[in-house]
């Protein structure tokens, strides 16, 4: 099982992805949250992406595209994945073919979370994650269970350096003009399933598991 899970940010991505992952038994590899980790752990990688995440923008496809050869190299991830947040341009879906040997086999699963550019500000702004193990939360869609603290450590929940309005915007018209064009690339393939993501978590992950076939 290999499955890419597109969508603008906002999206759901990422919780879709974990709840996925752990459906399949396949690892859930977020390319966000190694970039976060990186930074987090001041290696050369997180200096450099550093401030280009800070103001919304993309990680070049040259550091992305190392970062997911190596990955996927990993022993966990001979039998499937599930891909968050790769490829966000079709340089990078042409390059992860090569990774892949071509991908003719045509058993990659590639599904676009489709929601309102309106409600992605919305969805942003109260977004709020663990500094200590990444839990992801939304205080209206999926509030922890105790306000400002993690339900799965305890540890205090915060907002991302980048979820605010000013770099929402820039990230969205980077996904309109880099990212949306992947969905195409795949759907040339006959890889792609689209889904409505704007409903609740439940209700989008029935719909995902469907897309899929589960």
């Amino acid at each position: 099982m290999r499955v890419i899970l597109v969508g603008p940010p906002g999206s759901g991505k990422g919780t879709q992805a974990k709840q996925v992952s752990e459906r399949f038994g396949i690892p859930h590899i977020s390319t966000g949250d190694i970039l976060r980790e990186a930074v987090r752990n001041r290696s050369a990688l997180g200096l450099e992406a550093e401030p280009i995440m800070a103001a919304g923008g993309l990680v070049p496809d040259d550091l992305m595209i190392g970062l997911i050869r190596e990955r996927l190299a990993q022993p966990d991830a001979t039998k499937g994945f599930l891909l968050d947040g790769f490829p966000r341009t079709v340089v990078q879906a042409e390059k992860l073919d090569g990774i892949l040997g071509g991908n003719e086999g045509g058993d990659l699963s590639v599904v676009v979370l489709l929601v309102p550019d309106a409600l992605i500000v919305n969805r942003i702004t109260l977004r709020r994650s663990c500094g200590a193990c990444g839990a992801v939360y939304h205080l209206e869609n999926l509030p922890p269970k105790t306000a400002g603290v993690c339900d799965k450590c305890g540890a205090a929940l915060v907002g991302r350096q980048d979820d605010n309005e000013e770099a929402v915007v820039k990230r969205l018209a980077a996904y309109h003009a880099q990212t949306a064009p992947v969905a195409e690339y795949y759907r040339a393939k006959g890889q792609l399933k689209e889904v409505d993501g704007n409903a609740a978590v439940d209700v989008v992950f029935e719909r995902v598991m469907r897309s899929l076939g589960a």
